[in-house]
């Protein structure tokens, strides 16, 4: 790798084995030396562009599929099953098998992702796990608990994790399925009860911060949107399921993004896609398959999952249904402090180039 400038910094957390790159004199560029990188290092890279571009495929199939007449029953068969079924709402629909492809393992090794406990968790109760920070995409939440390739069932034997997405990513044709096979499920409060409801050692797992949190994603930083979020807060009171703070260092090294300060034009523009469709699209970049600058293939850069001590939440007194704001505000408090409290035990031994130490923004 260059070690001038920006590069400089990448090359020594991110690709530190890397062959020497061939850096373009017009362009500034550097070249991945491709002929001698190692197959296990390619066959990561394999596996990030595959899940990158699984949504790509999975929407090209399906309408080359639908351009495609002796399939038609075929395909109207399963647009109604799609409508008809509940699976989303219901905990998914997860085999085993798929979460253990080696597929995964060589995802997660391209970063690589590694799972930390701070406690044991108890198989007998429900858990509801809080992850920040959100990141661009969330590879860490994906690595960890959408799959075993950070080995989640030997580290939490006897708790059975559903990563929670949007629903709209289950009217997706063939995605869909893909993602409900690792057990990932809706983020709908009627999916969390279900989940929770389903019997002791399940656990949910809540990327919190959503969307306007992604906007402030940037190497070196963790800015997380948190003071306003209560529902996964009452969401555990209610279903008397303690609150896990899980923090990734890391998840926001992996992309740099364009500057969208707040007021500028483009984070008006950004917030008014969030508003209307629920979601927005960070302007982000990072390297490509054959270079280490421009790209949407995330930084090879670690990240280190604190799974931390759950917090327990108050009882519910006989004919309370709802808990009160004051329970609320405190429950979230004690959150709060556990998620600091992780951040500052492990900033120095994973988090040694950060730009400025943990924010609560909002």
């Amino acid at each position: 790798m260059a070690t001038n400038g920006k590069n400089e910094k990448r090359s020594q957390t991110i690709l530190p084995e890397e062959p020497q790159s061939v850096t373009d004199p017009i362009t500034n560029v550097h070249w991945v030396p491709f002929l001698h990188i190692p197959m296990e290092r390619r066959l990561q890279m394999m596996a990030v562009c595959f899940w990158i571009a699984l949504l790509g495929i999975c929407t090209t199939v399906f309408f080359a599929f639908c351009f495609t007449p002796p399939l038609w029953p075929f395909i109207l068969a399963y647009i109604a099953f799609i409508y008809l079924d509940k699976a989303p709402e219901n905990g998914g629909r997860r085999f085993q098998w798929m979460r253990h492809l080696s597929l995964w393992r060589y995802f997660a090794d391209y970063f690589p992702v590694k799972l930390i406990k701070e406690q044991e968790l108890d198989p007998s109760k429900t858990y509801v796990f809080g992850y920040h920070p959100h990141g661009i995409i969330s590879m860490g939440a994906f690595a960890n608990f959408a799959t075993e390739a950070t080995g989640f069932s030997n580290i939490f034997p006897g708790i059975t994790p559903s990563l929670l997405t949007l629903a709209s990513n289950f009217h997706l044709p063939f995605y869909r399925d893909i993602i409900l096979s690792l057990g990932m499920a809706s983020v709908s409060r009627h999916s969390c009860e279900s989940i929770l409801s389903s019997g002791p050692g399940r656990a949910i797992v809540i990327v919190l911060g959503g969307a306007s949190e992604s906007l402030n994603a940037r190497p070196g930083m963790n800015d997380l949107v948190l003071k306003r979020r209560l529902g996964f807060v009452k969401l555990a009171i209610r279903q008397q399921s303690p609150l896990v703070p899980v923090f990734s260092f890391g998840e926001n090294d992996l992309y740099e993004q364009v500057e969208n300060r707040r007021g500028s034009r483009l984070r008006r523009m950004q917030k008014k896609i969030q508003h209307a469709l629920g979601f927005t699209l960070p302007l982000f970049h990072a390297r490509g398959i054959f270079n280490y600058d421009v790209g949407l293939i995330p930084f090879r850069h670690q990240i280190v999952t604190i799974v931390g001590k759950p917090i327990s939440v108050p009882k519910l007194t006989d004919g309370d249904k709802e808990p009160t704001e004051e329970q609320l505000l405190a429950v979230q408090e004690k959150y709060i402090e556990g998620l600091k409290a992780i951040y500052d035990k492990y900033k120095d031994i994973y988090a040694k180039d950060r730009k400025c130490d943990l924010r609560i923004i909002d």
